[in-house]
Parts: C-alpha cells; structure tokens; sequence
C-alpha cells in the first residue's frame, strides 16, 4: 500500500513539473530578446481552414501557439490584429496544442479572451481581404496548413500583392507553405533565392505526421528557397527565426513570439522601454 502510495505521490510530482521540464528542453522557451511597440499598425494572422489529417478522421488545425503567441504579440504592441482563414468563419484548432503539458501563456490568455475567440470563431475568408491595407501578414502553421495554405491560388496572389505593396510578411512552421504560389515583383517565386525557415523533414519523421500532402522544407526549398533550420535530439526543441528583408520565418511552434518581434522590428517597430539590448 505503502508503495503505491509513493507511487502516485511521484507521479503527480512529474506530472506537476512536466510543463517545465519540457521548457528547459527548449518547448516554448521564454523569449528574451528586444520587444517591440508599433502602435496603430495592422496586422492580418492567416490560419488553415483544414480540420482533419486527411481521409483519417483526426481532428487538426492550426497550432493554439503559432496563432495565440503572435497575436498577443501584436496586440501588445499596440496594433491592430485580424484573423482570417482560407474558408472564413471558424478556424479549427489542434486539440493536441491545447493539452494541459503544451498550453502556453499565450493560450491560456486567449481562453479567457472572448474578443480574441470571437475573431477566431468568425475569421475572415481570404478572398474578402486585401492584404495591401495591413502592414504585417503573418501565416499560422498547424498540420492543418499543409493542406491548404500551399496549394490556395487566393493565398498566393494575396500575398503577391502584399509583397509589392512593400508589406511585412512571414510566418512560423507550416505557415510558409502560404508563400509557394506567391510571386516577386518580376514575376518569379517568391521564395526563390530567399533565406528562411519552417517546419524540417526530420521534424515531421520524428512526429510520424507524413501524411500531409505538402512538407515544408520539402516543398520550399523545391520552390528554391535558401533553407535554414537548427537541430535538436527531438526537433521540436529546435527553435531558429530568419530575416531576409521583409521577410521573416520561425522554424516550428517555439518561434512564433520571436518572429512576430523581428516583424514589428522589420515593419518600423521601437523598442519598448526596459526591453532588452
């Protein structure tokens, strides 16, 4: 008795400190880098519009964090923030993102964020945006977005005209997979000769999610992207952001609040007061 006792007391202990211990692992770490203000600005969060894996019934979505972290990011930055989505009306969201050991601050925030939910619930449909009239686009990834982001003719032109309208844009993990049919102001792809990042192949390996159409380092370096990534024993660790011009990308789910802070950086931000050097 005496045994099992111990043992559940031993359990509850790692399960309490599960969540940071897989923050000193380098899941969602702390962000300790120059934090940004760029009041009045506007910025346009695009999600997937996909709710399943495919034909197998699972339920996906965007990443909780890759959609909360920067917003709130924005947010406190004194800009305005938008969602939109591919279909418009309610973004599904990864339920696995929102379990007990991966929520983040950011999450639990929006859970209790009725203005934030009700954006989320009511996203904006792509084809009814202009993306010219924001300053930032930011895309979302999510397993979700390897179905939709990558292959939407409406996304590509959106963020073609943005591009010429000399806008900010980027994104984190699945989320630059919105980038493979936009063009540059000579009519080339975007990405093509551009330095950035997003989710790795040895990241979805190692997750055993490959049965999503499109694979972001795959996918983007064929487009002839400049590919960048860290590595880690278990790539969901890894954490690396990118710049080049405006464009700026996050490799996974731990670099969204950094790679909203370069954007407002890229997109004339200030640094906040008491931020760091």
């Amino acid at each position: 008795m005496a045994y099992v006792v111990l043992l559940t007391i031993s359990l509850g202990i790692f399960l309490w400190y599960l969540p940071n211990v897989l923050n000193g692992l380098g899941l969602h770490p702390d962000y300790k880098g120059v934090s940004y203000v760029l009041p009045g600005a506007r910025v346009l969060i695009v999600t997937t519009s996909q709710s399943t894996l495919g034909s197998s019934g699972k339920a996906t979505g965007v990443f909780a964090s890759e959609m909360t972290a920067p917003y709130y990011v924005f947010v406190d930055a004194g800009s305005h923030v938008d969602i939109a989505s591919v279909k418009g009306g309610g973004v599904p969201i990864e339920p696995d993102s929102l379990k007990w050991f991966l929520t983040t601050p950011s999450d639990k925030r929006y859970l209790k964020d009725r203005s934030f939910q009700s954006k989320v619930t009511s996203s904006l449909k792509i084809d009814d945006v202009d993306f010219k009239q924001y300053d930032i686009i930011f895309l979302a990834g999510g397993w979700g977005a390897a179905y939709d982001l990558g292959t939407s003719e409406v996304l590509g032109q959106k963020i073609s005209q943005a591009w010429a309208a000399a806008k900010v844009i980027g994104g984190v993990c699945h989320g630059p997979l919105g980038l493979l049919l936009a063009k540059d102001t000579n009519g080339q792809a975007l990405v093509k000769g551009k330095r950035l990042t997003a989710v790795t192949d040895r990241q979805v390996k190692q997750l055993g999610i490959t049965i999503t159409p499109q694979h972001p380092e795959r996918e983007l370096r064929a487009a002839g992207a400049l590919f960048e990534s860290r590595h880690a024993f278990f790539e969901p660790f890894a954490n690396h952001a990118v710049v080049d011009g405006r464009l700026v990308t996050g490799q996974n789910q731990n670099a969204g609040i950094e790679t909203a802070q370069l954007m407002l950086r890229v997109a004339g931000g200030k640094p906040r007061d008491g931020s760091n050097d």
